[in-house]
Parts: C-alpha cells; structure tokens; sequence
C-alpha cells in the first residue's frame, strides 16, 4: 500500500501519533504495524532517509502502551539499511497544538489542578526545535541517531501551569492537589472522552521521564531557545523567523 507514494522519494518522515487510543485509533496500528510496513516499503523502494518522531519515553524503561508502541517501530527502524533518524520529543508546546491548547485551558482555572504534590518534572520544547531538528535531519550527511528533544529547562508541572497562566495575563493560582488514586479512578471515565487524560498518560506524568539534551545541542549547532511567553503562541514558522535562542 506504501510503494506507490514512495516513487521518487528521497526522504521520509514519519509523524503519526496519537496521545490516546479510541475505537477507531490504536496504538498497535498507528505507532507500529503502519510505521514498519512504511519502513520496510521505503527500503524496497529504494528511500535512503527515514526519519521517525518517536517520543520521549519510547526506550527501554518504557512500561505504557503508548511508549512501548513507538519503542517498537523505532527498534524496527534502526535494525533497516536506511539512513535513519529517531526523534523522541518532550512536551511539545506552540501554537495550534492539541496538547499546548489543554495545558492553557487548565492554566486558567480558579484553582490548579495537579496530581499528588503536582512535582513532576517536565522538558517542554517549542514545536519551532522539533521543526528544525527534522530540517536538519534532512540536510545533515551522517544520522543513525536517536536525539531526545527536550528544552533547556526541567520544571515541574505545578510551575509550567503558573508559567501558563502568568503567560495570558493572570496572577498566580493556588494548587488543587489531587491524589493519584483518585485522579486514575477519574482518568478511567474521563481518558474516553478527552484521549490525553487516558491513564496511561497519567503514570507518565508521574514517571518523570527526563531526557538528556546534550546530543540535539550538538545536532542543531546551538543551544535550544529558552522558553519566553510569548513562544506559547509562536508556530514553528515565527519561531525560526526570531532565529537564534528566543
């Protein structure tokens, strides 16, 4: 099904993902089954280049369904005779997102809410970063890497909410701390109607999973931007017309 739209092709990106399964929308068909058949496709097809964006998580301590689905097409990935590059963002912010949009509208509320003592550490990176470590991706001779792409900073979520709020003109909000227990009892019900509050996603949040920037620093030639407000609602596009560190 892949072959013919692979004709004259130099290059292939793979950006399928999906935060949270649905009927329709499943882990084992969109992170893997489609994603080896696409590679495999592009090896016969004679594609030298394939890069796929993975996610932070995806590697051996992996123990959800979501990283362990990308983990499987990216091993399937590296083991081909393709010049291969696997990305694996952090919390990607940026305009027009699905996950930077809920994270906003979260920030808003009278109360914060945040799970246990709402300490878990994240990376986020601007969606500008994850854009042009694929450009370079393209550009660059030698891959066969995978890079973590994760932002200067490690916050805990608690602060990335406050940082979200001040971000849209609102004073600092006091936290609603909410047990864990009851936040997965909750997620059961709530993850079928809103994907990214499934469980699964919920116990990454608490694993922390923190990734090691120094090979995309390397990759890219200079530092990741530092997060600034208005990088919240900055595309890929605006971001690279700044240039530099934001």
């Amino acid at each position: 099904d892949w072959l013919p739209y692979l004709a004259g092709i130099d290059t292939v990106v793979n950006s399928i993902g999906i935060i949270g399964q649905t009927c329709a929308q499943r882990f084992a068909t969109l992170h893997t089954r489609a994603p080896i058949a696409l590679f495999d496709a592009c090896v016969a097809a004679g594609v030298r280049r394939v890069i796929q964006i993975s996610a932070l998580g995806a590697d051996e301590a992996a123990r959800s369904r979501f990283p362990l689905s990308k983990r499987a097409a990216d091993a399937h990935l590296r083991h081909l005779d393709v010049d291969w590059l696997v990305l694996r963002p952090a919390l990607v912010y940026g305009r027009g997102g699905g996950s930077a949009g809920l994270f906003l509208r979260l920030a808003r509320l009278p109360r914060l809410p945040v799970v246990g003592d709402g300490r878990q550490p994240l990376q986020p990176v601007h969606v500008g970063e994850v854009v042009a470590t694929v450009l370079q991706g393209i550009r660059v001779r030698a891959t066969r890497q995978s890079l973590d792409l994760v932002g200067s900073a490690t916050v805990t979520f608690a602060d990335w909410l406050q940082a979200l709020r001040r971000a849209q003109g609102l004073a600092p909000a006091p936290l609603l701390h909410l047990p864990p227990g009851l936040v997965m009892c909750l997620a059961q019900v709530g993850g079928q109607f809103v994907p990214m509050l499934q469980p699964d996603n919920l116990r990454m949040l608490q694993a922390g999973h923190l990734g090691d920037g120094t090979a995309l620093h390397a990759f890219l030639g200079r530092p990741v931007r530092r997060f600034a407000p208005a990088l919240l609602f900055a595309s890929a596009s605006d971001a690279a017309a700044c240039g530099g560190e934001a």
